[in-house]
């Protein structure tokens, strides 16, 4: 009766279905990186320990207590990051970390949370009445730590935490004709947003126009990367025998790179089987969404799940050559602990709204 009630703790908070395919692509990254970088496997099977264990606790956590926490966890972020600004680390030209003495932390990683919870929070508690006005301070509440995270510079993370939060905006019902016209404005703004782009930023964006005007400097990345991608054909090369990975040719093969890794050695066909995980994962999500019951986790869960897919979709992006390169994991499968952590942290979620989908809406 004992090991009974303590298996139904253990179990009843995870999701089956979610969990499985969460386990299948962290099954397919410890394969992945035991090829681009096995020196590393020990310290990445301790990534996924602390993400597993954080991902536990927080799927044991109540919606309502989550939603209690969205305004104290948002304004710490923000406080965090102006700390950043004023005494973060500087390290290859960037203040993205705060030194606490113990500790160096992120903030900007704290904000692809923090983000949907506070929007959530803020929609749920003005669901009787939804104006204009309240659409332009979800805005307001959006783009303060997007700017200070830009601000780093941090583009790839601050893409991120834009996108958390726009999906939240979405989610509560922003019209598509407001959705047309920040678009329509967007395009218009573009050539003055390219005068307030850092040089490596611009350099990026030109090097994806055309990889090949610096082969050996800026475009090195992604004509290795596609390389890699091209020659593992539909089957691929076979584990270990890539020939760009293993001869040292894919810069950042075990972080930002390892899908180029992963392509080479596992081909067309592997590729498949890892759009079908990621695509299984946000189905499980977004289903999980549709089956919330009240607005807080609807939305919470809509803008965690579609996070997911922006990852993968950035990096796959990036790393093929149809994107710039904006330093954007992998989910699951890239090298390290603060993304690993994040992203198990809203697998945590998802399992609480599902676990307590019943219970609210009693």
């Amino acid at each position: 009766m004992m090991l009974r009630s303590l298996w139904q703790k253990l179990v009843a908070p995870i999701d089956g279905p979610l969990m499985a395919f969460t386990g299948l692509l962290l099954l397919v990254a410890l394969i992945a990186m035991g090829s681009a970088s096995p020196e590393r496997m020990t310290a990445q099977l301790i990534n996924l320990a602390v993400a597993l264990a954080i991902m536990r606790i927080v799927a044991q956590i109540p919606p309502q207590r989550l939603m209690h926490l969205a305004l104290p966890i948002y304004v710490l972020g923000v406080l965090l990051l102006v700390a950043v600004a004023l005494f973060g680390d500087i390290s290859k030209g960037a203040r993205r970390w705060l030194n606490l003495g113990f500790m160096r932390v992120q903030p900007s990683e704290l904000m692809k949370i923090a983000m949907p919870l506070m929007l959530a929070w803020y929609f749920q508690k003005h669901e009787s009445l939804l104006r204009m006005r309240e659409y332009a301070f979800a805005a307001l509440l959006l783009l303060v730590p997007v700017a200070l995270i830009a601000r780093q510079p941090d583009l790839g993370t601050a893409i991120l935490v834009l996108a958390a939060g726009f999906y939240v905006i979405f989610l509560a019902g922003l019209p598509w004709k407001v959705i047309f016209g920040l678009a329509a404005a967007a395009g218009a703004a573009a050539p003055l947003a390219w005068g307030l782009l850092h040089d490596y930023q611009r350099q990026r964006i030109l090097t994806l126009l055309d990889p090949e005007k610096d082969p050996l400097g800026k475009g090195f990345h992604i004509i290795q990367s596609t390389i890699a991608i091209g020659s593992g054909g539909i089957l691929g090369k076979g584990w270990g025998q890539g020939t760009q990975a293993q001869l040292e040719f894919i810069p950042e093969r075990h972080t930002d790179f390892i899908f180029a890794v992963y392509s080479e050695e596992f081909g067309l066909l592997g590729n498949l089987v890892l759009l079908l995980l990621y695509s299984l994962l946000v189905g499980r999500g977004l289903q999980i969404a549709l089956n919330a019951a009240t607005p807080f986790t609807r939305l919470l869960a809509g803008a965690v799940t579609l996070i997911f897919f922006t990852y993968a979709f950035v990096n796959m992006g990036m790393v093929s050559g149809i994107l710039p390169v904006v330093g954007v994991p992998l989910p699951f499968i890239s090298y390290g602990g603060t993304a690993l952590v994040t992203l198990c942290l809203g697998i945590g979620i998802l399992m609480s709204i599902h676990k307590n989908r019943m219970l609210l809406q009693k």
